[in-house]
C-alpha cells in the first residue's frame, strides 16, 4: 500500500496571513511540517499544495516539493486533490496534512495509515481526549463524537455533547470530551468522490467540511491518540508555541 502526504498551505489565512511562512525559532512553519513529515514511515511522497508564489519559493529553497494549486478552493481537501492529480503520483492512500502544525509527529501520521489494512475504511482522522476546560470551550478547537464503532458521528466548535445540571467548568471531569487532530487519510477513489459533492448546511454554519462528508453518508474513522497536536490558528497562537519549544 502506497501512501502519499500532501501539505496545503495558503497564504491569504483570515485569522494569520502569510502563515506558512511565520518563522519559528530560524525555520519557517511550512519547512518544520514538511521535515516532521518526512520522517513518517509510510509515506512515499511528500509534498506542498499550495496557492501562492512565495510558499512555493520558500519551499524550494529549503529543497522541498511544492505544487501551484487554484486561489479560489473552497476547502483544503479541494486543494489536496488538485494536488494529487497535477503530481500524477501512485498511491493508495492520501494524508492531508495541515500545514498549520509545526510539531506534528511522524508516529501520528503512521498510526492514521496503519489503519487502512481495514478494506472498510473510506476515510480515518484522529481525536486526543480534552483534559481542561480552557480548551473544550475554545471555538478555534474543534471537537467530535464518535460512535460504539469509532465512526465520527458530527464535529463542532461548540462542546458536544450538553452536559445537562452540570457546571460547565466540569464537564471534561464528569464526561469524555475529544478534540479533533485535523489531519486526515483518504483512500484516493473516495477522495474523488469527495471532492465533487456540494458543500452543506452543516458544512457552512460551523465552517467545518468533514460535515458534508458525514451529511453524504461517508464514514469517518477516528483513531484515539495520547499524542497532543499543536495548530496555529492566530498570531497569539505562534506565540504561545514558540514559547512552549523554547
Amino acid at each position: 500500500m502506497r501512501s502519499i502526504g500532501i501539505i496545503p498551505a495558503r497564504y491569504n489565512s483570515s485569522r494569520f496571513p502569510g502563515k506558512p511562512l511565520a518563522d519559528i525559532n530560524g525555520k519557517s512553519m511550512i519547512q518544520r511540517v514538511y521535515e516532521q513529515a518526512l520522517k513518517a514511515k509510510t509515506l512515499s511522497n511528500v509534498v506542498v499544495a499550495t496557492d501562492d508564489q512565495r510558499i512555493l519559493d520558500e519551499v524550494s529553497r529549503f529543497g522541498g516539493t511544492a505544487i501551484v494549486t487554484k486561489k479560489d478552493h473552497q476547502s483544503g481537501t479541494d486543494r489536496v486533490f488538485e494536488c494529487y492529480k497535477k503530481a500524477h503520483f501512485e498511491g493508495d492512500v492520501i494524508v492531508n496534512i495541515q500545514g498549520d502544525e509545526p510539531y506534528i509527529s511522524p508516529s501520528q501520521i503512521d498510526f492514521l495509515v496503519s489503519c487502512f489494512e481495514d478494506s472498510s475504511i473510506q476515510i480515518a482522522t484522529l481525536a486526543k481526549q480534552i483534559e481542561d476546560a480552557e480548551t473544550l470551550f475554545d471555538s478555534n478547537k474543534v471537537k467530535v463524537i464518535m460512535d460504539k464503532n469509532a465512526n465520527a458521528i458530527y464535529f463542532s466548535r461548540q462542546a458536544i455533547p450538553y452536559l445537562k445540571g452540570v457546571s460547565k467548568e466540569l464537564w471534561h471531569i464528569e464526561q469524555d470530551y475529544f478534540k479533533h487532530i485535523g489531519m486526515y487519510a483518504y483512500r484516493a477513489n473516495i477522495l474523488k468522490n469527495l471532492v465533487e459533492l456540494e458543500q452543506s448546511n452543516l458544512e457552512l454554519s460551523e465552517s467545518l467540511e468533514q460535515l458534508r462528508w458525514i451529511e453524504n453518508g461517508y464514514k469517518i474513522k477516528v483513531l484515539k491518540t495520547e499524542e497532543e497536536a499543536f495548530a496555529v490558528d492566530t498570531p497569539e497562537d505562534l506565540i504561545k508555541l514558540i514559547d512552549l519549544k523554547k
